[in-house]
């Protein structure tokens, strides 16, 4: 089902890029060892999934980014930015099928990180690299690459700015055309600051972003930084899909108001949730 020329290179990275991948945010421990906690008497909610809806996904892509959006092509589609090096790509798939309708590949030195799709464009980051590729969305051809500090984990486009996570507890606001920084805001939970900040979703003037290395999901508002919602998405795969799994990352707003698309890197599945 899915694209032969992924499966042929899989494992292809060359062994030193493969420990070096293991050190930062491409790849980790599923374990929840950094989840944050919420104190009782703090004013955010504490949510679950539920489950609408299951979909292959393909269990080669170290999912970093994904965004559903509509192609002059395909239709309705997932666009979805596959990490690790000699691995890494923007691609375009069928959420229904999980088959791969287009992809193109990053150079094998480059690490894929976040995705998001602006009104004319698709900006792609990497992890330690510090460029970010503009591609045309129909194509995924790359149109312009553009040079950044620090490292890039996820990124998400609410209409008039990007957002942008480094792992750290910043958010990094960016011009949508040029890509330069244009102001941040620290992400904190009754105060504390929230770290390991990853893929990112903008919808409904919120930013909801995946924790590395946990099985949650909050909700920021980017005007103050503050979390208003905690999602404990835990539990989403059998033992068996899980045993060759990495950990949640990938949120995309879907067509429902209210409904998400969520996977993980090395994810055999898609799942269609809402948050209750």
């Amino acid at each position: 089902m899915f694209d032969e020329k992924r499966a042929a290179r899989h494992g292809l990275a060359l062994a030193g890029a493969g420990l070096l991948a293991l050190t930062g945010c491409g790849a980790g421990d599923a374990a929840a060892e950094e989840s944050v906690s919420v104190p009782d008497d703090a004013a955010v909610e504490e949510l679950t999934v539920e489950v609408l809806a299951a979909f292959e996904h393909d269990p080669d892509s170290f999912t970093q980014g994904l965004e559903l959006a509509e192609h002059p092509e395909f239709g309705t589609v997932l666009y979805e930015s596959a990490g690790l090096y000699g691995e890494s790509d923007a691609r375009i798939t069928d959420p229904a099928t999980g088959e791969v309708l287009a992809s193109q590949d990053l150079p094998a030195e480059q690490f894929a990180e976040g995705l998001t799709l602006t009104d004319d464009a698709v900006w792609q980051i990497t992890w330690q690299e510090g460029v970010a590729h503009r591609r045309d969305p129909v194509s995924l051809d790359v149109l312009e690459t553009v040079e950044y500090e620090g490292e890039g984990w996820g990124v998400c486009y609410d209409g008039e700015q990007l957002a942008m996570s480094d792992g750290s507890s910043t958010l990094t606001f960016r011009d949508p055309v040029t890509f330069a920084e244009t102001g941040t805001v620290e992400v904190t939970l009754d105060g504390e600051p929230v770290f390991q900040i990853n893929e990112l979703e903008c919808v409904g003037g919120e930013v909801w972003a995946n924790l590395w290395q946990t099985d949650q999901i909050v909700r920021i508002d980017p005007a103050t930084g503050e979390v208003g919602a905690v999602v404990d998405a835990s539990g989403l795969l059998t033992d068996e899909e899980a045993a060759g799994a990495d950990v949640l990352n990938g949120i995309a707003a879907a067509e429902e108001e209210g409904t998400f698309y969520i996977t993980g890197k090395h994810w055999p599945k898609l799942f269609l949730v809402r948050f209750v």
